[in-house]
């Protein structure tokens, strides 16, 4: 009996042992996961030291380590040339930038001339960026192009290729010289709480571009650029857009597509509670008017006010700048299937409303839903051609499919 009551005592004494052990002494495996802080490998603040080589390294050091991993950027300016970050070396595929400073380009856009790309992440999974500014410092070369001189094409800020499972919350994005955020061959993309901002002449600033890309969502951020607040190219899927600030800028555009006489087509796109000021269109379609077998399907635009917007709802399949590089003047992409629901306010034209389908491939399955669109407190008016659908509730102007 004795000696069964001190196996007992020792047992209970052996796992108390173990237990403080656990909590005090923690394995290596349940440590705090690793930060990096970019001042730690060289970098530095003010805006003129070059911290290219640190933010790699850090990189590096994050892509090494054997749990989730933390890049830290404190406040301050942060000078970065062109950087790659690449993920085909890269054995985490759980890695947090927490930005509290702002990342800065050259001042000079010939630094960046030869290169597309200001800040490029390829073939990453599992990339979050927290917070931060990227400001590309892009009005030198848009004065160069407004201007009419010679210039280098620009470098987009952000782009992402061929990666999944990327995060982006409250980053800011200033003056970009091209697009902002390019994203191509991704696959579950979540951007929310952003600002993108360029002036309303910046040329081929695109707040968002989309392209050969699935389930992609883009939620409560503000876009304000010269150009499409956000455009979708050729293979994109299931995009869920929602709660946006769209203006200045060209609106929400799917296209341009139909360049390629094969190319993929676009499908399953919601766009909703969104509000346009003084954009050059609201919600387009749009197809040059060439030879192609792509398609839009399976679109819905929801929830949307349009205040002194010049094109609110505009579908154009006959997209042929300077009647050039359109053997056929036809566009062969088959639009489908477009819903417009719940879409209201001022157009700064007295055509609110227009559908110019393609001749050699109509348009067929638009249906408008709660439409009230007006031209200076005066009635607006609607076009179509070649464009077969359906109107239901209230819809004004009135429709003329």
């Amino acid at each position: 009996m004795q000696k069964t009551m001190a196996a007992k005592t020792n047992i209970q004494i052996l796992i108390l042992i173990v237990t403080i052990q656990l909590f005090y002494y923690p394995s290596p495996s349940l440590a705090a996961n690793p930060t990096y802080n970019v001042q730690s490998f060289g970098a530095k603040s003010g805006g003129n030291f070059d911290c290219t080589k640190a933010f790699l390294s850090a990189w590096g050091a994050a892509c090494a380590a054997t749990s989730p991993a933390t890049i830290y950027v404190p406040p301050g300016r942060y000078l970065l040339r062109n950087a790659y970050f690449g993920g085909k070396l890269c054995k985490n595929s759980a890695i947090t930038i927490r930005i509290d400073g702002t990342l800065v380009a050259p001042s000079d856009y010939n630094a960046l001339a030869k290169t597309e790309n200001w800040l490029t992440f390829e073939r990453v999974a599992g990339v979050s960026i927290f917070g931060g500014t990227l400001d590309a410092q892009g009005t030198k070369l848009w004065a160069c192009k407004n201007s009419g001189k010679n210039c280098p094409k620009g470098a987009t800020s952000l782009a992402f290729y061929n990666s999944e499972n990327i995060a982006i919350n409250g980053l800011a994005s200033l003056n970009s010289q091209k697009f902002h955020i390019l994203v191509d061959g991704c696959k579950n993309i979540k951007m929310i709480n952003m600002k993108i901002s360029a002036l309303a002449n910046s040329p081929n600033t695109d707040g968002i571009h989309i392209q050969q890309s699935s389930e992609v969502t883009v939620m409560n951020t503000h876009i304000g650029t010269g150009d499409d607040c956000i455009s979708v190219g050729p293979g994109s899927s299931n995009l869920w857009i929602e709660n946006l600030a769209c203006g200045p800028g060209h609106g929400i555009s799917i296209g341009s597509l139909g360049w390629d006489l094969e190319e993929a087509g676009v499908q399953n796109v919601t766009v909703k509670t969104v509000t346009f000021t003084g954009t050059e269109n609201g919600v387009r379609v749009k197809t040059w008017a060439r030879p192609s077998n792509g398609f839009v399907k399976n679109v819905l635009f929801q929830h949307l006010v349009v205040v002194n917007v010049e094109n609110p709802i505009i579908i154009d399949q006959n997209y042929c700048p300077d009647n050039q590089n359109c053997p056929t003047q036809g566009s062969g992409v088959k639009i489908s299937d477009v819903a417009y629901e719940d879409i209201h306010g001022t157009s700064a034209t007295q055509i609110a409303v227009k559908f110019d389908c393609s001749k050699k491939n109509p348009c067929s399955g638009i249906t408008l839903d709660g439409v009230n669109l007006s031209y200076r407190d005066k009635a607006a008016t609607a076009s179509c051609a070649n464009a077969a659908g359906s109107a239901a509730g209230v819809v004004r102007p009135t429709s003329c499919l």
